[in-house]
């Protein structure tokens, strides 16, 4: 067992997603890091930010830094995370040096110098996206024979559940869930393609590098239309929610996506509205939840829809 920082925003998350899973599973958080420091010879190095894993810097046996990450193993999101980079093979993206599924516990390349994407935002936006969309194109392929991640398609099924829980205009207004949950079986049905999607690409989940410019973080590895992977660069980076700067870039951005990666701006636009819809559907899976920017986000590009 070691001694492991984990905050008090990190274990509220935690237990707010999992409860009493995820009461045990921090219970065994210290025990467990310190069994896989133990079997993948590495040393606490420093401290990272944390959401709903935990994540540390290490060092190896051969002196070169790492990162330690560790989730419910359940959940199947570091399993999906792992095999997302190890489609990608290193480019546009971090790599994988170990992984144990059963366990939840990921050893990944260190990205140094470390410095999100947001730094360029709002003052050198374009140049970001010009980033963002380049790294579409790099991390994109077609999905391998037997891949294990998840189809894209399936999270209609989150529309579906939100419409069924909620009947009426609250939390969210209930045409705005229905029109998102057709629009999104409609640019599933017409896929320009199948490929290995990062699924949160954005200005937090790309960082300055050495073995590259910029390398992409935390995907969360699906499986299906190319196009889905805009949404969420149009309503990040997040500083303030009550900020609506990034809203203000929305036009010029969907623009340059579109020429950037030969889509038709209608498609963007669509995919955009749809992404933006299905954060805030997900922030009300649990008992918590609040309406933020990507409903303004929606909203705003409403009138735009095809």
């Amino acid at each position: 067992m070691v001694d492991i920082a984990m905050s008090t925003g990190f274990t509220r998350n935690v237990e707010r997603i999992w409860g009493s899973t995820g009461r045990r599973w921090l219970a065994e958080l210290p025990g467990l890091a310190g069994g896989l420091l133990r079997e993948w010879d590495l040393d606490l190095a420093g401290p990272l930010p944390l959401s709903i894993n935990w994540v540390g810097r290490v060092r190896r046996a051969d002196g070169t830094g790492a990162v330690l990450k560790l989730g419910l193993p359940d959940s199947g999101h570091l399993a999906d995370e792992a095999t997302a980079l190890e489609c990608f093979a290193g480019q546009g993206a971090i790599t994988v040096l170990a992984r144990d599924d059963a366990r939840g516990a990921l050893l990944l390349e260190e990205a140094r110098p470390g410095t999100p994407l947001r730094e360029l935002v709002p003052h050198r936006d374009e140049e970001a996206t010009a980033i963002l969309i380049e790294m579409v194109r790099r991390l994109h392929r077609p999905a391998p024979a037997g891949v294990t991640l998840p189809e894209l398609s399936r999270r209609s099924a989150s529309f579906d559940r939100h419409l069924r829980r909620f009947p009426g205009d609250d939390p969210l207004p209930r045409n705005l869930v229905e029109r998102a949950g057709r629009l999104f079986e409609e640019l599933c049905a017409t896929a320009t393609g199948r490929v290995v999607l990062h699924g949160d690409l954005h200005h937090d989940n790309v960082l300055a590098a050495d073995r590259e410019p910029w390398l992409a973080i935390d995907p969360h590895g699906v499986v299906g239309d190319p196009g889905y992977e805009i949404g969420a660069l149009l309503y990040n980076p997040d500083p303030a929610d009550t900020d609506d700067t990034v809203l203000d870039m929305v036009e010029p951005r969907t623009e340059q996506i579109a020429d950037g990666l030969g889509m038709p701006l209608e498609r963007v636009v669509a995919w955009g509205f749809v992404q933006a819809v299905l954060s805030e559907v997900w922030s009300f899976e649990g008992d918590g939840g609040r309406t933020t920017r990507p409903l303004r986000l929606a909203r705003r590009l409403l009138p735009a829809l095809p």
